[in-house]
């Protein structure tokens, strides 16, 4: 008599994932504050209007609040290590959004500033909650590497997206380390911060920006999975094992994007400029995922 056991229910809504997605709300909510304080506010901080810094860190975070809430669903068991881990972001984003804010109330920089003893300790605390996340972040990670039963091509991106979103946010290290006779560190190399820049995101057109690294590796857990889902759905036709391949190739690609990307930066040339090191460098590099990824699908022909 064959037994027929019922396909598994999808991950439940926890506590963790809860709050992480009440984070995301709160942040949608203080984005509409600081869209208000764009309209009505006309002061410029480092160049840029006062309440734009906020609204962006707002965006971000609610991103990455609503994945990390997806992502420690497809953990099974450690309630408590997926908690603290989730608790521990939560709070750590929250109180950085109200710091950001309220050194734009008092209408200077939140980051790099070390002008008062007041501002020198927001600047602080704002470094030791950054540290929580990417410990949390780190324990995630870990958590996914030790994980089994996820569907391959699955796993293959959330480790992997997990992984360059720990390098971005180590890259942030070398702002600290680009110290300035007038700052505690400085996000573009080669030019005074506040320079000309992009629309929106503000980096700089003169000189290099190491937020460009920065906001690629964070947010290369969305990209990554987002290829996941995208080969699972519209490649049905292939292996998850090959599938897998491709997105851990995928995801050794991404992070190596990353480094080049902080290296341009740190020779001191603009995204949309590079010289032609950082372009063969560039170049060279993609030739290599390409072909890994050809090697990837080859092995499946042969096989099949």
């Amino acid at each position: 008599m064959t037994v027929l056991h019922p396909a598994p229910a999808p991950p439940s809504p926890t506590t963790a994932s809860r709050v992480l997605r009440g984070v995301a709300v709160a942040c949608v909510a203080a984005l509409a504050a600081t869209a208000v304080g764009l309209l009505l506010d006309d002061r410029t901080i480092t160049g840029a209007p006062a309440w734009l810094k906020p609204a962006k860190f707002a965006v971000s975070i609610a991103v990455y609040c609503a994945t990390l809430a997806w992502v420690l669903r497809q953990v099974t068991g450690h309630r408590r290590a997926v908690a603290a881990i989730a608790w521990t972001t939560g709070v750590a984003l929250v109180v950085e959004l109200l710091l950001i804010g309220l050194q734009v109330a008092r209408g200077t920089t939140s980051h790099f500033n070390d002008d008062t003893p007041f501002d020198a300790a927001v600047f602080s605390a704002m470094g030791g909650f950054v540290a929580l996340v990417f410990l949390a972040a780190a324990a995630a990670a870990v958590l996914l590497l030790r994980q089994r039963g996820l569907p391959r091509t699955l796993a293959a991106g959330l480790r992997g997206g997990l992984l360059v979103s720990l390098l971005g946010m180590a890259e942030a290290g070398l702002m600290l380390a680009n110290r300035t006779a007038t700052a505690a560190g400085a996000h573009t190399v080669g030019a005074p911060d506040g320079g000309p820049g992009l629309p929106v995101t503000g980096w700089s057109t003169a000189a290099g920006d190491l937020r460009v690294a920065h906001f690629a590796g964070l947010h290369g857990l969305q990209v990554l999975l987002l290829l996941a889902w995208a080969l699972h759905r519209w490649a049905p036709g292939l292996a998850d094992r090959t599938a897998a391949r491709l997105v851990t190739v995928a995801s050794a690609g991404y992070a190596g994007g990353v480094v080049l990307l902080a290296w341009q930066a740190l020779r001191g040339l603009p995204l949309l400029r590079p010289d032609t090191a950082v372009g063969l460098a560039a170049l060279g590099w993609a030739l290599a995922v390409a072909v890994a990824g050809g090697l990837v699908l080859r092995r499946r022909a042969v096989a099949a």
